[in-house]
């Protein structure tokens, strides 16, 4: 049986907060969770499991991630893991891409993501005018195929000692199969109740010997997403009234307003290999590399026709309906690395060598740069490219020293060079050029329309840029067991950058003391970090922007997303980029009072100075005048990064596990897991007098940003889930309560307040042979939406608020067939 196999057939890991599904095929034993050995957050030679380790980590197998019943590590994740959400519809050009994941309600970049324990590349996309994740440019996990994950390791604690900068919220570790023998597939299809949002999936893995003893594994993943909408149905007037004062008969077929709101088309391919060589004796060769293509597109907001873009009374206008844009993106993403491991002296050593990069190629569709008519026949734009560079190298030593005691001291010291690039390239001129257009004719006869696209401009040579930076880094990890029941472990980090960020040393205690059999506490204490991305100091654009003001109407604001270093951006009260710092507190209690059972709890508190967040759209004449005299264009609102807020973070993970064998009536697996998280500010950063000049309206970080910041995610998650194994019968049941969020305003009468919600998952899989596995399920089965508590604007859109952690599609089914070798 091969090791994926045995893996396979192992019972749901004592993963902290893992309430998952996992098709197994063969009788298990309840100890082999507590025995699960996990490499992440821990170095020396001892090996440490779930159960004596110093910090929670949870641990999730592949057989897991399938039964959830999607495709992408992101959601796979959100449905696994009760403190980490995504946000279903989050606003920004490229929201619908990156959607910035949230775990103990941090930004997805405050969360190191490892690969085989290699830090992996972020993506070149920033998570622009988002309002969950603002501002981060996290690690993009769907781009990671989900056929080529052996297991996951989380790590929920602060890391930035041992792994670096954005260690704060945690580390997720992905490790790659490692089977030299054997394949598999898994093939799935389903859609929405209503229809919709069709997707297929499938993921492929073979396993290969590599010389004496070393095995070469390479995997295949594929993705089909159709979008799907929920178009509430406009509201309120559309178009002009004709000539004699009557309604527009257009009024009564509103037929394809709001059909932005939704998900939108996504194709992707993925590869992936893994690999080991052993060379001589101890001297090992190892490599594993990522490679994905992705296209995908999204309907953005619709403009009114009684906007300016539908150019009204124009003969050969194309939107006399409102224009409508499309976000159109293509994406190739890879990372290659390669290294030795071997022993010298008595030191394991490992010598490693990383380099990756995200491109993304920006391109809009049903756009219009109204400034170059009366010839509107270019519709179709390239705004320009998003390039992310990053290359890391290792090199890392390991000893259990006998130093006298009753144990060995655990020793690992190493350093580390990473070189990291962001590059955006512009497109082409007529998608950001001020054309001498005048329009003739009709209610807008006389005004110079705005210049570039009436929806995200794009790259102007002004905004077009390229940043780099390197750092060097010496960590030294030590862990000692000072009694057969006291470990102790501290490890420290500097980090020097050569440009703006400079030194910075973080630090880390850990301790866990087994007071009775099966009984232990544990504690740590940390210091972490993290530096601005390139991104947050390089990234410039121009997009459009819909503000909700009083009775829910709404406006579009064409808004510039300035540089923190640039003079329109430093004449409103930017200033350079701060490296967040942070401090972690947690402790926890793990208890085994009997067999088969297994409980934890861990309280944790996380305060980080300098939070690097999006500033509120600056707007007004003051403002526009500001811009003019810095050479931008008339009637824009601006928008800059800053390190606006001192943030604390406060929650409890508690996870109770239980197996009962049925002997001849199968098995029964049950967990119960909760998370609470309270975010809150602790101090806003002091307005600029820049913009405290310009009126007691203008500030740096507004309400809606201060409650988007607070409230956006759910405040809790309950995962209640019951495996039942009989026969050739694998039954999943999970239940999912996602507690209240807030989707926040300026104005307190547009806050929505959306209510905790119960929603249901059922897999159910049968044997039709040792070989074939075939599946039916559901996720949402009972079809819950969120509160219609949305605004519902002139598009119709917004009915179920932006936030929603489990999406507002409604219910999704799907079949799955498993073959396996």
């Amino acid at each position: 049986m091969s090791q994926t196999a045995r893996v396979l057939f192992r019972p749901l890991p004592a993963a902290g907060l893992l309430l998952a599904a996992s098709a197994l095929s063969v009788p298990i034993k309840a100890e082999d969770a507590l025995d699960t050995v996990v490499v992440t957050g821990v170095r020396g030679t001892q090996q440490r499991t779930l159960t004596d380790s110093p910090v929670p980590i949870d641990v999730y197998t592949s057989e897991q991630l399938t039964a959830t019943g999607k495709s992408g590590l992101k959601e796979i994740l959100a449905r696994l893991i009760p403190s980490m959400n995504v946000p279903t519809f989050n606003g920004g050009g490229t929201g619908f891409l990156v959607r910035g994941i949230s775990m103990r309600g941090l930004g997805g970049d405050q969360v190191l993501i490892l690969v085989n324990g290699k830090r992996r590349h972020n993506t070149a996309m920033i998570n622009n005018n988002a309002r969950v994740g603002n501002a981060s440019a996290p690690v993009d996990l769907d781009l990671i195929p989900t056929a080529a994950v052996e297991r996951i390791e989380v790590l929920r604690d602060g890391a930035a000692a041992q792994y670096g900068s954005d260690a704060i919220a945690g580390v997720i570790n992905i490790i790659l199969k490692r089977d030299a023998q054997g394949a598999s597939s898994d093939t799935s299809l389903g859609q929405y109740y209503d229809g919709d949002g069709t997707t297929g999936h499938q993921a492929a893995n073979i396993g290969s010997p590599l010389g004496d003893g070393g095995f070469f594994n390479l995997s295949l993943d594929g993705k089909v997403q159709e979008p799907y909408i929920r178009d509430a149905g406009a509201t309120g007037q559309l178009y002009f009234n004709q000539a004699d004062g009557t309604p527009d008969p257009r009024e009564s077929n509103r037929h394809g307003w709001g059909n932005e709101y939704g998900l939108g088309r996504d194709r992707t391919a993925s590869t992936a290999y893994n690999l080991e060589l052993p060379l001589q004796d101890a001297l090992k060769l190892y490599s594993f590399s990522t490679l994905s293509y992705r296209n995908s597109n999204k309907d953005l907001g619709h403009r009114k026709p009684t906007d300016i873009t539908s150019l009204a009374g124009v003969e050969g206008a194309p939107y006399g309906n409102g224009g409508q844009a499309r976000r159109e993106i293509e994406e190739v993403d890879y990372q290659a690395t390669a290294g030795l491991k071997g022993l010298v002296s008595g030191w394991d050593w490992d010598l490693s060598s990383s380099y990756g990069r995200d491109r993304a190629q920006l391109y809009t569709d049903n756009n219009l740069n109204i400034s170059n008519g009366p010839d509107f026949s270019q519709q179709r734009f390239h705004l320009g490219n998003e390039i992310f560079d990053q290359w890391t190298n290792n090199l890392d030593f390991t000893r259990a020293l006998d130093i006298g005691w009753s144990s060995p001291l655990q020793t690992s010291v190493g350093v580390e060079y990473r070189w990291e690039q962001f590059t955006l390239e512009e497109g082409e001129p007529s998608s950001y050029n001020q054309g001498s257009y005048v329009i003739p004719t009709g209610p807008f006869a006389g005004r110079v329309p705005d210049p570039g696209l009436f929806s995200v401009a794009g790259t102007s040579p002004e905004d077009a840029g390229r940043a780099d930076r390197h750092s060097t880094a010496g960590y030294l990890d030590l862990g000692l067991n000072l009694t057969p029941n006291w470990y102790v472990g501290t490890a420290v980090r500097h980090e020097s950058y050569n440009q703006g960020i400079g030194e910075t040393t973080s630090g880390k205690f850990t301790t866990r003391y087994e007071f009775l059999p099966g009984y232990a506490v544990r504690a740590a204490v940390s210091k972490g970090f993290r530096a601005p991305s390139l991104a947050q100091e390089e990234f410039s654009t121009t997009s459009s922007i819909t503000q909700f003001g009083a009775g829910g109407a709404t406006s579009v604001v064409r808004t510039k997303q300035m540089r923190p270093d640039s003079a329109e951006a430093i004449a409103l009260g930017a200033k350079a980029l701060k490296p967040e710092t942070s401090m972690s507190y947690s402790l926890g209690l793990t208890a085994e009072p009997m067999p088969r059972l297994r409980m934890t709890a861990d309280w944790y508190l996380i305060d980080i100075d300098d939070r690097i967040l999006q500033t509120g759209v600056l707007s007004g004449s003051a403002v526009s005048s500001i811009l003019v005299a810095n050479g931008l264009p008339a009637n824009l609102a601006g928008q800059y990064y800053a390190n606006a807020a001192d943030t604390r973070t406060q929650g409890v993970d508690v996870v109770a596990e239980y197996t009962q064998p049925l002997e001849a009536y199968g098995e029964a697996k049950f967990s119960l897991a909760y998370n609470h998280n309270k975010n809150s500010i602790r101090s806003l950063a002091d307005n600029p007098a820049q913009l405290s000049s310009l009126g007691a309206g203008y500030v740096l970080f507004d309400r809606q940003q201060q409650i988007d910041l607070t409230r956006a995610t759910p405040k809790d998650k309950w995962i209640a889930n019951t495996r039942y194994r009989v026969a050739a019968w694998n039954v999943n049941l999970t239940l999912t309560r996602y507690g209240q969020y807030t989707e926040g305003s300026n104005l307190p009468e547009n806050d929505r307040t959306y209510s905790a919600k119960w929603i249901t998952d059922l897999d159910v899989a049968y044997d039709l042979t040792d070989h074939v596995t075939v599946a039916l399920g559901a996720n949402n089965l009972f079809d819950v939406y969120p509160d219609k508590k949305g605004i519902r604007t002139w598009a119709g859109t917004y009915e179920y608020g932006m936030f929603s952690p489990y999406g507002f599609g409604g219910g999704f089914y799907y079949g799955r067939v498993s073959v396996a070798f």
